[in-house]
């Protein structure tokens, strides 16, 4: 087995691969030529200050950053309005209204969740996780007793009077 390696041609071999990922539509020339794939910054372009806040690009991540606050504080909002709900959720029409609130709570917690973890927001990352599971509790105590898993079992629709 040790001597089939040795009587392999790599170079041989490697030319054949190149050639073949060559022929591929979206084929890089580049590819396995040990050419970076991260950009690197110029010591000079950092020691003018692009890196800090003059930078084009500090427009864009201010409004990145706002944008996943807002969302984040649109969600908290949300939850504290799920809080504060005006009607009787009990059955019917309005726990259907009620349930949308709340998936609206979830899904507003995902977003902002996502959001917060592309920018590397980690005190929103943890509030958007909190909106989450908050939402997830509030449909739990309006579901389960709806599906029989609780002492007392609640109706989805009204009874007829």
């Amino acid at each position: 087995m040790v001597g089939k390696e040795k009587d392999r041609d790599w170079d041989r071999e490697m030319r054949e691969v190149d050639k073949l990922l060559a022929k591929l539509p979206d084929a890089d020339p580049t590819l396995g030529r040990g050419v970076p794939t991260v950009p690197r910054i110029s010591q000079s372009h950092v020691a003018h200050g692009a890196a800090g806040g003059g930078a084009p690009g500090s427009l864009a991540r201010g409004r990145e950053w706002l944008s996943t606050w807002t969302r984040v504080g649109l969600g908290v909002l949300l939850g504290v309005g799920m809080m504060a709900w005006p009607y009787t959720h009990g059955c019917g029409l309005k726990l259907i209204f009620y349930l949308i609130g709340v998936s609206t709570l979830v899904v507003a917690g995902v977003w902002s969740s996502l959001s917060s973890w592309r920018r590397r927001l980690g005190f929103a990352h943890l509030l958007s996780q909190m909106l989450i599971i908050w939402g997830l509790v509030l449909a739990a105590r309006e579901v389960l007793p709806r599906i029989g898993y609780a002492k007392v079992a609640a109706p989805f629709f009204c009874p007829e009077p």
